[in-house]
């Protein structure tokens, strides 16, 4: 499978762990908990998977960077949460992060 696409499943998989865990309640709740557990295994396997051909930094920074601003927006839009200047900027900050990362790791 093309790594790339791993990475955005690893990713989906992700955000679906992070949701279900706010639904958990502390891991009292079976369905949601049990999404957790797997949304992770799932994710960290298919990490460990594009890891095998792309570099750490880059994978890195686009799930942990997408996973963020994506899991910040599901907050704002399904659960309710704030949203402010602040946040929008520092979303904005890691996207950029993960931008640049992305050009270094294509210039040789």
């Amino acid at each position: 499978m093309n790594p790339w696409l791993m990475l955005t499943v690893a990713i989906a998989a992700e955000l679906c762990a992070t949701t279900a865990l706010k639904f958990s309640d502390g891991f009292t709740r079976l369905g949601p908990s049990s999404l957790v557990v797997a949304g992770y295994i799932i994710s960290f396997y298919l990490l460990s998977q594009v890891l095998k051909t792309l570099e750490v930094g880059i994978v890195y920074a686009i799930w942990s960077g997408a996973g963020l601003a994506i899991i910040a927006l599901i907050g704002v839009v399904f659960l309710g949460e704030s949203v402010s200047l602040y946040k929008i900027a520092g979303l904005i900050a890691i996207l950029v992060g993960v931008l640049l990362l992305n050009l270094a790791g294509t210039a040789h």
